[in-house]
């Protein structure tokens, strides 16, 4: 049970290594505990759960398992009939008002690892308080289990395509009709995952041509991590460029973030895709509503707010934490640096597909290219670059690390005085010139995270190599 731990969304571990079926099915009989024993006082009017599953190795079967040891546990359960978008679980729980649902998927993470997000009742990532108590179930009762064909028969278990619903909001929420008007050309990469081709069925019929890659079965996802960033997306936004798009949309392996290429060949950063859905909101569709963060999140969206007068909440990694100021507050938009975005009026979740109808939505409505309008943000609020780099780091070393940013953090960055320390979640060297380095142990792989802002890429650049040196020196 050791080795069963929740991080910032569910439980991840590498296929037949720790994420094996016996292990699959005591996480299963832990969550069924939890539904039997701690949500009866929820008001909750339908007391079934659904399961959905991504495109990797095994998740069809591993799903089939969560779904067959739930309802042996006289928890009715649906069983997505196909790979499944995380946000259609979600948009499923909170529309039919059910009880919670699993997601078999890693997220981005590579084709060796596999993972379950349990989602609860209100349609949005368990909070820690619930996965506390998923955690202490786990071994503390025998699991139950029967066949699938046996719990079919008797209507425990049934077979659905949860998806169509989805993309049936999906249609409310954005202006399909003016968006299906833009003459715009547009090519979606998705990256091998569960985003398939929704973004195209969903404008079908327009004048937008929409071209897709990468949307065949493919539980290795060719060699490359379903993660939005740089060098995941080298393809997409190479192709971009040479064939004249628009813009390139990319959703990851479960479909819950969104990358975007622009028509120079570059990729945007999780901070201005969030940042342009957030101005689109709140300038073009003239809503209005708070704002929430991670720490490793952008000056430049508390810069919009403070010009708005919006108030921002900052959290730690982890879409949980923006979840739950999500359920308490109201908020206009609450994203993560990854790309990972949720809105207001719709589910208290990521939602990859959206988003990047969104970004089209708010060309159309500006009637302005990508490149125009980042221009303008830049011109009116500033420039701001972000960068991340991953570094494998030994477990051995992690403590030595982070003892060395407690007791002897540096006093300055590229001859920057640091003015604050932001211990919410790692360490976050914030300067006197507002640009900042972060250093973050990853809660899902065995890997430090560096983060930089600054006014410059080349000098973000530099303060992750700073960040890099002072890793290695201990």
């Amino acid at each position: 049970m050791a080795g069963i731990k929740f991080g910032t969304d569910g439980w991840r571990a590498v296929i037949s290594d720790d994420f094996t079926f016996d292990n699959v099915k005591k996480v299963a009989q832990a969550v069924a505990d939890y539904i039997n024993r701690d949500t009866q006082a929820l008001n909750i009017r339908d007391r079934r759960a659904v399961i959905g599953y991504d495109t990797r190795f095994l998740s069809e079967k591993y799903a089939e398992l969560i779904a067959c040891v739930f309802a042996a546990n006289g928890i009715r359960t649906i069983l997505s009939d196909r790979p499944t978008p995380t946000p259609s679980v979600s948009f499923t729980i909170k529309d039919r008002g059910m009880i919670g649902g699993i997601m078999v998927t890693a997220s981005h993470n590579p084709a060796r690892y596999n993972g379950i997000k349990y989602k609860a009742y209100y349609g949005g990532s368990a909070g820690s308080d619930i996965t506390k108590k998923l955690e202490a179930y786990l071994g503390q009762s025998e699991i139950k289990y029967a066949p699938a064909a046996e719990l079919k028969s008797n209507g425990m278990l049934t077979y659905e395509n949860i998806i169509p619903k989805h993309l049936g909001f999906i249609k409310k929420y954005v202006n399909l009709r003016q968006l299906k008007k833009a003459r715009l050309k547009v090519l979606v990469d998705s990256m091998y995952g569960t985003g398939n081709d929704y973004i195209s069925e969903l404008l079908s019929g327009g004048s937008v041509k929409v071209d897709t890659i990468h949307n065949v079965y493919n539980p290795s996802f060719c060699g490359i991590n379903p993660e939005p960033i740089m060098p995941n997306l080298k393809e997409l936004a190479e192709k971009v460029k040479k064939g004249k798009y628009d813009i390139g949309l990319a959703t990851d392996g479960d479909a819950d973030r969104l990358g975007v290429a622009l028509p120079n060949g570059k990729l945007l950063t999780g901070h201005k895709v969030m940042t342009l859905l957030f101005l689109h909101l709140l300038e073009d569709r003239k809503m209005r509503g708070a704002v929430v963060q991670t720490l490793c999140g952008t000056d430049l969206i508390n810069k919009i707010c403070r010009k708005y007068g919006l108030k921002m909440y900052e959290t730690p990694v982890g879409f949980k934490y923006i979840c739950e100021i999500m359920l308490k507050e109201d908020v206009l938009v609450g994203g993560e640096e990854t790309g990972g975005v949720a809105f207001k009026n719709s589910i208290p979740e990521r939602d990859g597909v959206l988003s990047g109808l969104l970004i089209l939505e708010m060309m159309a409505m500006r009637k302005k290219k990508i490149l125009d309008i980042l221009k303008s943000i830049d011109k009116e609020y500033g420039t701001y670059e972000y960068r991340r780099l991953d570094v494998k780091y030994p477990d051995e070393k992690k403590p030595k690390l982070m003892e060395l940013l407690k007791n002897d953090p540096p006093k300055e960055v590229l001859g920057k005085k640091v003015v604050d320390i932001n211990k919410l979640d790692g360490y976050k060297f914030i300067c006197e010139d507002g640009s900042w380095l972060m250093l973050r142990l990853s809660g899902t792989e065995p890997i430090l995270r560096v983060y930089a802002e600054a006014s410059s890429e080349k000098k973000a650049l530099r303060i992750l190599e700073e960040g890099k040196r002072i890793a290695s020196s201990v």
